[in-house]
Formats: C-alpha cells, sequence, structure tokens
C-alpha cells in the first residue's frame, strides 16, 4: 500500500524525536492512504510555518497488520473507544501512554482543543464528544509510533 505524508519541507529520514506530543493517538510519524488529504496538510504546516507544500510517498506491506509482528489498534469510525483514545493522548493534565506501534483510525475535527475543554469541564459527555470530534469529510490516518514500526516504511517518492 502508499500512504502519504503531507509536510512542509523535505527530508529523507523518519526522526520519531522530532515529532510532536499530544496529537490524536499519541507522538507519531502520521501519515494516510489519502493523497489529497496529506495534500490539504502540506498546504496548512506551508501557510503556518513557511515552506513549499510537499507530499512524500511511503510503501507499506499491510500485511503486516495481519501478522503478530506490531501491535496495531485499529478504529474503523468515530466511536466512544475513539474519542476517549484521543482524550488521553491530548490531555496535557495526565500522563497517557500506550504501547501501540501503529494506531490507525478517524481524524478528530480541528476544534479538538474547544472540545476536549467542554468534556473535561463536564459539558459533553464522552458519546456528544465523539459525534463532535467526527471530522465531516472522508478522512484516514496511519500513526506510527516505534521505530520498529517506521522501520517497515520505505520512501517512493
Amino acid at each position: 500500500m502508499i500512504l502519504y505524508h503531507g509536510t512542509n519541507c523535505d527530508f529523507s529520514e523518519i526522526d520519531l524525536k522530532k515529532t510532536k506530543p499530544y496529537k490524536d493517538f499519541g507522538r507519531g510519524f502520521y501519515v494516510t492512504d489519502i493523497q489529497s488529504q496529506a495534500y490539504e496538510m502540506a498546504k496548512n504546516r506551508s501557510r503556518i510555518f513557511g515552506g513549499d507544500p510537499v507530499v512524500q510517498e511511503y510503501g507499506f506491506d499491510e500485511n503486516v497488520f495481519e501478522s503478530n509482528l506490531l501491535r496495531v489498534l485499529r478504529f474503523e469510525k468515530v466511536c466512544v473507544e475513539w474519542a476517549e483514545f484521543i482524550y488521553k493522548n491530548r490531555s496535557r493534565s495526565a500522563a497517557f501512554t500506550h504501547d501501540y506501534d501503529v494506531v490507525i483510525g478517524p481524524i478528530a475535527d480541528d476544534g479538538v482543543a474547544y472540545l476536549l475543554n467542554m468534556y473535561e469541564d463536564g459539558l459533553r459527555t464522552l458519546e456528544e464528544l465523539a459525534k463532535e470530534l467526527e471530522y465531516k469529510d472522508l478522512n484516514s490516518q496511519y500513526c506510527f509510533l516505534t521505530e520498529k514500526a517506521v522501520s517497515l516504511l520505505w520512501r517512493v517518492k
């Protein structure tokens, strides 16, 4: 399978130490199987941080997901468990760790911080949070969280 990474500057090696914490599925390298989504991410990063939009392409043998080589968590759709997982990863008030190599699932809506605060303040239930976090466009994200997982990606373009 081909996975795409949208960025504002090209690079040749994935360095997990340069990834940011408090993201949907944790600190890791995020890619998608939707090329146009990666391009939109690249445009947004370029607009905010400068540089030019770059969409990198990576190959990945999806049969690995069926083996026991990696610990994989997959969310097929928006659900309460997905919302809770995002809440725990994005929360700065409580330390949360998990031991997955790869997490796959929908992207949360851009208003994540606001919605998480509403949940934290008791103004939203977990069910309401899940519904409101749902991104309205077709989307998908794969987060490669460990060196073991990243080592199975190869640069195509």
